[in-house]
Order: C-alpha cells, then sequence, then structure tokens
C-alpha cells in the first residue's frame, strides 16, 4: 500500500503515471543546455614576424589578459602556434605593440597606434566575423549570418565578453534585480563563475536580454507570465539567439517550441484541434506575460473561442445565436481542447 507521502512523491515526478485506465503526462521545467562543440582551428592571417605574443599585450592589457587566461579561449590554442591567445581574436599586434611603446605620452600618436590592431569597434559583420572563423561547426552558430540579431546590428562581443573586468576597485559589476526575482531566493553564482558557466556571457539572463527587448520585460511583469525573472527558467530554454529557421528565434518550430515542458500537451491525439499544429499554441495564448489565467489572449476562454468558431450557421459552430457560448464556458464541455483520444469534439 502506498502511503500519502510516496503518492506526492510519485506525482512529482516529470514521468507518465496512471490514473484508472488513463496515462497522463506531467509537466517538467526546461532541460539544462548543453554546450556544442566547436572545432579551434590556428587563424592564418599573415606571418609570424607580424606577431607579438600574449607576453607583450599583458603588459599594457593586464586586467583583459588575467580574465582571458581562465577561459576555454586561452586553452583552445597550441602553444607556439602564431596568432594563438588575444590575437586569436584581434588579429597581428606587433605594429600596435611598436607603435604604442614608441608613442610614450603624445596622445596623436596612441591614438594613431590604437587603429593598428583589430579593437571589435568595428561594424557588426567584421566584429561577428572574427568569431565564426572559430564558432563554424556547431549547429547552434551556423544560422547566425541571417539571424534578426545580425540584421538589426548585434554582434557577438554585444552579449559575450571574452574577458569580463570588473569595477575600479575589484567589485563585482551588479545590475539592478528585478521586482519578481526579489521574492526568490535561489542561489546565485559569483559573477565571475556565472560568466565562465554560461558561455561567457556578459550578464545573466534575463537581464541580458532585457537590455534590448524592453517590452518583453513589460509583458514578464505582469501577473501571469513564465518563470523567467524569478529564474526557473531562461530565454534561451525557447529561442536561439544565434538564429534558427522559425520565427520569432524559436529553437523549435510552431507549438513544439511549448510541448517540450508542456508534454501533456504533446499527443498525438487521434482528434487534434487543428489551430494548434498550424499556427500554433500562441494562436490562444501570450507566451511571455498576461493579465489573464493560463496567459490566453482574452480575459474568458469563450472569447478566445469565438474568434474562430463566430459564424452560428457554420458546421464547426453547433450552438445557436444564443446558446451556451454566449453565457458559459467552453471549456466546461469541451475540456480536453488541446487534443483526445476519445471525442472528435474535445469532450471528456
Amino acid at each position: 500500500m502506498v502511503s500519502p507521502h510516496n503518492k506526492l512523491v510519485i506525482w512529482s515526478l516529470p514521468i507518465m503515471v496512471a490514473l484508472g485506465s488513463t496515462w497522463v503526462w506531467g509537466q517538467k521545467q526546461p532541460a539544462a543546455q548543453k554546450t556544442d562543440s566547436v572545432a579551434w582551428k590556428a587563424p592564418s592571417r599573415g606571418d609570424a614576424s607580424q606577431y607579438a605574443g600574449i607576453e607583450i599585450c599583458s603588459t599594457c592589457h593586464e586586467d583583459e589578459a588575467r580574465q582571458f587566461g581562465k577561459t576555454v579561449h586561452a586553452k583552445a590554442g597550441v602553444e607556439g602556434t602564431t596568432g594563438a591567445g588575444c590575437e586569436s581574436c584581434h588579429g597581428p599586434g606587433k605594429a600596435h605593440a611598436d607603435a604604442q611603446m614608441e608613442a610614450g605620452s603624445d596622445t596623436a600618436k596612441i591614438d594613431a597606434a590604437k587603429k593598428l590592431i583589430f579593437s571589435f569597434h568595428s561594424k557588426t559583420e567584421e566584429n561577428a566575423a572574427r568569431c565564426l572563423d572559430c564558432h563554424s561547426t556547431s549547429r547552434d552558430q551556423d544560422l547566425f549570418n541571417r539571424s534578426e540579431h545580425k540584421l538589426n546590428g548585434v554582434a557577438c562581443n554585444e552579449c559575450h565578453a571574452p574577458h569580463l573586468l570588473f569595477g575600479a576597485e575589484g567589485r563585482e559589476v551588479k545590475e539592478p534585480m528585478i521586482a519578481q526575482g526579489k521574492f526568490f531566493s535561489a542561489p546565485r553564482l559569483k559573477e565571475e563563475n556565472r560568466w565562465l558557466s554560461e558561455s561567457l556571457l556578459r550578464n545573466k539572463q534575463p537581464e541580458l536580454c532585457f537590455g534590448c527587448h524592453r517590452t518583453i520585460q513589460a509583458q514578464f511583469a505582469l501577473p501571469t507570465h513564465h518563470r523567467v525573472p524569478e529564474g526557473l527558467m531562461k530565454c534561451t530554454d525557447c529561442h536561439n539567439a544565434h538564429g534558427t529557421f522559425q520565427r520569432p528565434l524559436l529553437k523549435k518550430s510552431n507549438w513544439e517550441a511549448c510541448v517540450a515542458c508542456h508534454t501533456e500537451k504533446r499527443g498525438p491525439f487521434v482528434f487534434e484541434h487543428a489551430p494548434v499544429k498550424v499556427e500554433g499554441c500562441v494562436i490562444c495564448h501570450t507566451p511571455h506575460g498576461s493579465v489573464t489565467r493560463n496567459l490566453l489572449t482574452r480575459r474568458e476562454d469563450r472569447f478566445s473561442c469565438l474568434e474562430c468558431h463566430v459564424d452560428p450557421f457554420a458546421a464547426n459552430v453547433p450552438h445557436g445565436r444564443l446558446g451556451f457560448q454566449t453565457r458559459g464556458e467552453c471549456v466546461r464541455c469541451h475540456a480536453t481542447i488541446h487534443g483526445s483520444n476519445v471525442s472528435e469534439y474535445f469532450i471528456q
């Protein structure tokens, strides 16, 4: 005999459990993300005499060199390889280093010396091309050249930091926490550890994304929302910032992005609700936030239904004009609206 405590444990697991003769899928949280493999290749930009080496770079850029040494980028190069280290991204630096030393305190010469090295202050395409030289074997980045981010002038270095620096006195640079996050006490990593473990992102999610997507941040502040501000989900659980064939940068097509977590809605069902398969879940739900329950686009369920089932003489509207749909909720009878194995009208 199963105790009540054991029953609670069984229901908390994201697996299929038996309820009488019916099998029910439980919702689950997004799975942990797996880093894609990247094949490093030695850059071929000029001859060996044009490279200074990381030792020369670190004489002036000590903080950057120290932070860079903690990353996977520093471990990618083979010792003695031409252009490894800083110059694998910034290009040959001997001319820059020599000019910088000869400049002394002459401001004009210092400014001229800075132009002899690639400093990622160029056009978006040129900045991104430096990263894509090595990040060209991963399926996660192979569509970046056609992504909305690049087309809107957002290069890799806008979100990622090859060497994350701190404040003038070594204090961590902290962004103000959004309101919902203050109600949760989930443990947070030290900023440097977070940076190293989260693909060298300049800031944690969702604050990094909210820096540009202010309207989405406002939607997440609405009463009903996915638990992104609380830290239980990330933007990248649903979206691939580097580009996809789906809109808007969804990792999976249409409703597949939603049923990755809402597994009880996946199916396949004998009787499918056509709009879900054609237009996706967003035909009825707003994914980021809403003032309505269940993230519905309308305050009352029946108004969402009546957007399609509006003609009282059509085959898909069996009730009359003054019938049930004007006085009650459709889902009271049509309970399995996402799909059914027993009723073509989704009546349970």
